[in-house]
């Protein structure tokens, strides 16, 4: 039997199994290779594996007598048991259908306009969190290039330039420190920008602790202490991290961290309505950062949403009005212009002027072969980070290893950038307040060090100066040194156990190599092209980031908007599309990839081509356990109480009148629900009684959401588990089910459109042959030699 360790994942980690060396649990399928067109294979499968949850605490079995000491062994190809989905199927029960028909048209209108209200109180405090983020960083990046600037204008005489290197790495170090140590040690799952993590809760998977109270405030105080750090990082990928939390907590009207209820919007609690916020909370997010709202609501649609109608739309679009406005109106009034709403983004382009920079039609080869190599250079850049992400899960899995590393990625980049600027010796005129920390170093009078005006800045400053930097402002060699030594830096930064983004590094590497493209063009000229190397700059820099993260329609708006300018709409959409084709060639899209790294059950939009063959019979769990109408109060305890079996969701069964031996399906019900329902002892004497003794509401429900109690912490006596529960109020009488020969691709398409979490399979008696969940679903995949199985491990 295989061996796969467990692993430093967005979920956490399991702190106990530091002290005692690293566990390591068995695959639970697939270990022995099975012949996937057996179509008896699926019988023999471990009941209810795609059920199984294991929370954060229970460990398996260890066994470290085959494990290098240091060395956590894991393969990317695995599935893992541990992510749980979400609900965002309705559970239609009596309560539900009693509620919902006591809203009459004014109630319906009540709720539509506090879901308004909600997209508004996100869009505002996503945009109040990203001025924040952007003030701190403006203020201490500015004091650190003072401090460095000061000392390397005062020992360039002395000839003590080792001091002021010494000084810039350890305020770098300083700084990342901070930011690595409240990632590592109190929310790992802040690390990173968040786009994964969010991509995949919208798609359906319960990633622990992201939209928590706490992985917002780690998050937004490791960005800051990122930036200020000096890595090849950008604060606008969290933001989209950053307004998903904001929306998921405002929307229920409760902190569960900090245990207060405000007893309003209540109605939203629960996993459908959280979704559609959290949508609006990414999007919102996209708009902060890049002043983009159509790109933030593209963004979601893209990227994010598994389910999307028109209502949703302006509401998103809403929400990512309001924060692009709040952002807008606090950072004018902060930097003294009230009236000039100028600030629409954390990052602003400029405006390019279209009568200088246009383009001629036979430009457009030129920005289709900038289009290959974006697709060439980022698919490169994310087989890098492939390989140094496997080994940081295998050998950097210990926080203190995470914070180490952090801080000497922190201090390598402050040393390779002062041995860049000391090397140099492009020195141009310096041209009034352009520059807001021109070093001079051993450039003459009244000139600056071209590649400190790359290094010693925040990049989203370096961006905007590569796109708009008049013709000669930069030396070839000192734009290709810039572009290989920041490329390699991203990539080793990109993983990190920080809170940090790729957007603007991406843009930074592809504005350096599209400005240099444009000056070897200006060499070459044949006279029908004016190749200004600020609008290759921006070519470049679309190419880049479309190559590494694969974005198409919803970039190509970002992009637009941030440039203020439709007229490059149509050569950046080219750009795009040729990095993602060629860049999908050779390699997946850098959050895909940290998906499949981190084994989340991820469903993509289709079925894998060529699973005709497959049927439900075959993929679907079994066998499953089933409860019945009206039962005994000590068996559902019983299966709850089951560590082997995790189930979340149980078929509801009731025997035939004169068929004794068939049980047909009734209903489906819940982990969740079973649990509220023992909380409040819901249960009566004898099974011959239909009453039950307390009434319970939906409410009792949401309040237990979305944290519900472990079984283990419920008391039930030895007189209580004599009791019998009748189910028929509270379960779903209407499951979504699936004859036994329905294809893969049929089975698939039902489960990702609705949403589902279970999908019950019966035989044509309605009898309950199986289950299919997600991991049932997300196994199969397409390999080099056809449709692959992934094994299932409790990673």
């Amino acid at each position: 039997m295989a061996n796969v360790s467990k692993k430093v994942s967005w979920s956490g980690r399991e702190r106990e199994a530091e002290g005692r060396g690293e566990a390591t649990p068995l695959l639970l399928n697939g270990a022995r290779g099975r012949q996937l067109t057996s179509s008896s294979s699926s019988s023999s499968r471990l009941g209810g594996l795609s059920n199984v949850d294991l929370s954060d605490d229970q460990e398996p079995e260890a066994d470290t007598t085959r494990l290098f000491p240091h060395e956590i062994p894991h393969s990317e190809k695995l599935l893992s048991l541990k992510y749980e989905s979400l609900d965002y199927d309705n559970c239609e029960n009596q309560l539900f259908l009693e509620e919902e028909k006591r809203i009459n048209h004014t109630a319906f209108r009540t709720v539509e306009i506090r879901r308004w209200v909600i997209c508004a109180m996100i869009g505002i405090l996503t945009g109040l969190v990203a001025c924040f983020i952007d003030i701190v960083v403006e203020y201490f990046a500015g004091l650190k290039y003072k401090v460095v600037k000061g000392n390397i204008d005062k020992f360039t005489q002395t000839g003590n330039l080792s001091f002021a290197l010494l000084l810039w790495a350890t305020l770098n170090a300083g700084f990342v420190m901070m930011g690595s140590t409240i990632v590592a040690f109190v929310e790992p799952v802040a690390a990173g920008s968040g786009i994964p993590q969010i991509k995949c809760y919208l798609n359906g998977v319960k990633i622990p602790h992201v939209v928590r109270l706490k992985t917002l405030v780690v998050k937004v105080c490791g960005v800051i202490f990122s930036v200020v750090g000096g890595l090849a990082v950008g604060k606008e990928g969290p933001m989209i991290h950053s307004g998903a939390v904001i929306a998921a907590g405002i929307s229920q009207g409760r902190s569960t961290s900090l245990k207060r209820d405000f007893k309003i919007f209540e109605y939203f609690r629960r996993d459908t309505e959280k979704r559609d916020f959290v949508s609006a909370g990414a999007a919102a997010g996209v708009s902060a950062a890049f002043g983009a709202p159509v790109g933030g609501v593209l963004f979601s649609l893209e990227e994010g949403a598994s389910f999307w109608n028109q209502f949703l739309t302006w509401r998103i679009f809403f929400a990512s009005m309001i924060s692009t406005f709040t952002l807008n109106t606090i950072l004018s009034i902060y930097k003294g212009n009230p009236s000039d709403l100028s600030s629409p983004g954390l990052i602003n382009f400029g405006q390019f002027d279209s009568e200088k920079m246009g383009y001629t039609i036979q430009e457009i080869p030129i920005f289709i072969f900038m289009g290959v190599v974006g697709g060439i250079v980022g698919a490169m850049f994310n087989a890098l980070n492939y390989w140094l992400t496997m080994f940081r899960i295998r050998y950097i899995h210990r926080p203190v290893l995470q914070v180490i590393e952090a801080v000497l990625v922190g201090a390598v980049t402050a040393a390779v950038a002062f041995v860049m600027i000391y090397t140099s010796s492009d020195c141009q005129p310096l041209q009034g307040d352009s520059m807001a920390y021109p070093l001079q170093l051993f450039c003459p009078d009244g000139e600056y060090n071209a590649m400190a005006a790359a290094f010693f800045n925040t990049p989203e400053k370096s961006v905007v100066r590569l796109f708009h930097d008049p013709a000669g402002t930069y030396d070839p060699m000192t734009l290709g040194m810039f572009t290989l030594v920041y490329f390699f830096l991203a990539c080793w930064t990109y993983g990190l156990t920080v809170s940090a983004g790729v957007f603007i590094p991406s843009l930074l590497i592809g504005a350096a190599w599209g400005r240099l493209f444009g000056i070897s063009l200006s060499y070459i000229n044949s006279g029908w092209i004016w190749a200004d190397p600020g609008k290759y700059a921006l070519m470049g820099a679309a190419a880049q980031l479309g190559g590494i993260v694969r974005m198409t329609l919803s970039l190509t708006v970002i992009m637009m908007e941030a440039t203020g300018n439709v007229t490059y709409g149509f050569p950046i959409m080219l750009v795009l599309m040729t990095a993602k084709i060629v860049g999908d060639y050779f390699a997946e899209g850098l959050y895909d990839m940290h998906i499949q790294l981190q084994s989340v059950p991820f469903l993509h939009w289709e079925a894998p081509v060529t699973s005709h063959s497959f049927t439900a019979r075959e993929v679907m769990s079994t066998p499953v356990t089933c409860l019945r109408r009206i039962e005994k109060v000590g068996t559902i305890v019983d299966v709850l109480s089951d560590r082997t079996s995790n189930h979340n969701g149980f078929p509801v069964v009731e025997g035939v009148p004169g068929h004794e031996q068939m049980a047909g399906l009734r209903g489906l019900i819940l982990r969740s629900q079973l649990i509220v329902l023992l909380k409040h002892k819901v249960f009566v004497e004898r099974a011959n009684l239909s009453l039950v003794q307390h009434r319970l509401k939906l409410k009792d429900f949401r309040d237990a959401y979305p944290r519900f109690p472990p079984i283990q912490s419920i008391h039930v006596s030895q007189d209580e588990r004599q009791c019998m529960m009748d189910l028929s109020e509270f379960m779903n009488p209407s499951p979504y089910t699936v004859p036994q020969e329905a294809s893969l691709p049929r089975v698939f398409k039902l489960f990702r459109a609705l949403g589902l979490r279970h999908l019950v399979v019966v035989d044509k008696h309605n009898q309950v042959v199986g289950l299919v969940t997600r991991k049932d679903l997300a196994r199969y995949r397409l390999g080099k030699e056809g449709i692959e199985e992934v094994p299932l491990a409790q990673t």
